[in-house]
């Protein structure tokens, strides 16, 4: 017994001993200055832009891993990686495959403009693969589960996507150059959608807010998000399903409750509406990439804010002082409605707010750039509801008379003072749009 123990003992031994020299081996070769300028040029020449690695080494703990250190993509700006770690699955390699178990990424800087640079250039040369004579594709990309590598019909895509990502301190740059912050983490599932997945939001735009996602069932996640004091909670579906151009086509459906959310952390650094915020909303979107989604998504919600303030706009003056209103606040004991939302443009629908004396119907429209445009209604007191256009964007609101109304204003004032302002700017308003109209603008 002690002779087999001594035996056993002896090989493992022997075993650790060689799998240390191989890693010391792996090491030398990896860490190699030849090693790491094959890896640029391979970079450099997938991407289209210069790559500069600063250096690669094997890391052993807390499991075996390749590293790659500052790396740099040669955009303007440049786009820059303090550290990537890629762990192999042993199982898969143990197999004689190769597949991506975990990613790590730490202090990563992403500028949209390098975002956007890297993108056209990818984007050139799969046009001139398309266009070149005689040049076969190397890789069909195609929305196949990871499911089917156990028909041995697996592709490089499912191969290549990590089980298991991990976000460290990665900032997005916008083109205004604001920067937001997460730390992120994921794991997919047999099928490469996700199982479950988490996000933080430690700096910028959402700051503090904490996301997470658990599948619940197959095609069905649950999500909840901590943001601005209050909750974001529901399901969303996703699926594949066939498109109208042919192929496949993602389909993502949801049904979401908003309870207590502070308006002005959703639209952080711009404040034009504070209010706790209660809302039911329903989304939906179709598109043949995961990235298409975010312009495909089309939503629909209602909602009611309480303790609403209106930043920037103070309604009363307007109508008191019967013209321009910049600046301001307009309090509100109730304001609700409905937003229907297309890609990044919203419409706002059957507005309704009041405050004492006060009270406004409407319908605004925010395009995709943040601009305003619409009309309000607004009564004070007995007053005749005040026609007003609203302008500027969400940073700089501002609302005016409609020309129409201005007329109806002078006019009534001059036949009745006083009394006949608020009904002339009705009137005026009204002949306005219906002029509008009859000569077609």
């Amino acid at each position: 017994m002690a002779r087999i123990f001594r035996g056993v003992l002896w090989l493992a031994l022997a075993a650790v001993l060689l799998l240390a020299g191989v890693a010391l081996a792996l090491h030398g070769w990896v860490g190699s200055d030849d090693f790491r300028q094959r890896v640029q040029q391979e970079a450099s020449a997938a991407l289209g832009l210069p790559v500069r690695v600063g250096g690669i080494d094997v890391a052993l703990w807390p499991l075996p891993a390749v590293a790659l250190s500052g790396i740099e993509v040669q955009s303007r700006p440049p786009l820059t990686l303090a550290r990537l770690e890629l762990r192999p699955g042993w199982a898969a390699l143990l197999q004689g495959r190769l597949e991506v178990a975990t990613l790590v990424l730490r202090e990563v800087v992403l500028p949209q403009q390098a975002i956007d640079a890297i993108l056209l250039s990818l984007q050139k040369k799969m046009q001139s693969a398309l266009v070149s004579p005689g040049l076969q594709p190397k890789m069909a990309l195609n929305l196949q589960p990871a499911s089917a590598a156990a028909a041995g019909d697996e592709t490089a895509v499912d191969r290549w996507l990590p089980r298991r990502a991990l976000l460290q301190d990665v900032s997005w740059v916008s083109l205004k150059g604001s920067r937001t912050t997460v730390d992120a983490g994921m794991r997919l599932g047999a099928d490469s959608l996700p199982e479950e997945a988490s996000l933080k939001v430690t700096q910028g735009h959402l700051r503090g807010l904490n996301g997470s996602l658990r599948r619940e069932e197959a095609g069905q996640w649950a999500l909840r998000v901590e943001v601005g004091g209050g909750t974001v909670a529901g399901r969303l579906g996703m699926q594949r399903a066939p498109s109208a151009q042919g192929g496949q086509a993602l389909v993502l459906q949801g049904q979401l409750e908003t309870r207590g959310v502070e308006v002005s952390a959703l639209t952080a650094p711009n404040r034009p509406l504070s209010g706790r915020l209660e809302a039911s909303t329903t989304l939906k979107a179709a598109a043949a990439t995961t990235a298409g989604l975010v312009d495909a998504l089309q939503t629909q919600t209602r909602f009611t804010v309480k303790d609403a303030v209106l930043n920037g706009m103070d309604l009363v003056k307007a109508v008191q002082t019967v013209g321009l209103s910049r600046g301001g606040q307009t309090r509100l004991d109730t304001l609700a409605g409905q937003v229907q939302s297309q890609g990044r443009a919203a419409q706002l629908n059957n507005l309704v707010a009041s405050s004492g004396a006060l009270s406004a119907t409407g319908n605004v429209a925010v395009s995709a750039s943040q601009a305003l445009s619409g009309r309000v209604s607004v009564s004070l007191g007995n007053t005749v509801g005040v026609p007003l256009v609203v302008g500027g964007t969400l940073a700089a609101p501002e609302v005016t008379l409609t020309r129409g109304a201005l007329l109806g204003a002078a006019l009534g004032t001059v036949v009745m003072p006083g009394v006949g302002t608020g009904a002339g700017m009705e009137l005026g308003d009204r002949l306005g749009q219906g002029l509008g109209k009859l000569f077609g603008k």
